[in-house]
């Protein structure tokens, strides 16, 4: 029988900020495509700042095992697989298309959207982070 103090202590605080440099990494280089770079997607998947983002990632992931933090991990590593996958799944047949001039816009529009699925999900995992929250699984 349990008294509820037994409970798994929370992530420590240097985690925490490691957690939020990792946001941080990936908003600069959503902050530069959408800036400077020919697609937004291209500069998050490709930039230092999120293979860097993406490192640590995997470096602090078993130290945040079973904490909320946890599922910041799991949401930002996701976010950047995801984000390279359906670049893959949008690039082959827009490529294909450049041939009849309908994949430059199957392409475009293809990035677009998934930059802004990207800038969705950091913006979305940080402020729940700053509230101190798990995110979905």
């Amino acid at each position: 029988m349990t008294d509820g103090t037994d409970l798994v202590p929370g992530p420590s605080e240097s985690l925490v900020n490691t957690t939020h440099l990792i946001y941080a990494l990936h908003a600069v280089s959503l902050i530069i495509g959408t800036f400077g770079a020919p697609t937004i997607i291209g500069q998050f998947l490709f930039a230092w700042p999120s293979l860097i983002a993406v490192i640590i990632n995997y470096i602090k992931r078993d130290e945040v095992r079973n904490t909320w933090l946890e599922s910041h991990f799991r949401w930002q590593i996701r976010t950047f697989w995801y984000a390279l996958l359906w670049s893959i799944i949008i690039a082959i047949p827009s490529f294909i298309l450049m041939l009849v001039l309908v994949g430059f816009a199957l392409w475009y529009i293809g990035m677009l959207v998934l930059g802004i699925w990207a800038i969705y999900r950091i913006a979305r995992g940080w402020l729940a982070l700053n509230d101190r929250k798990a995110l979905p699984i």
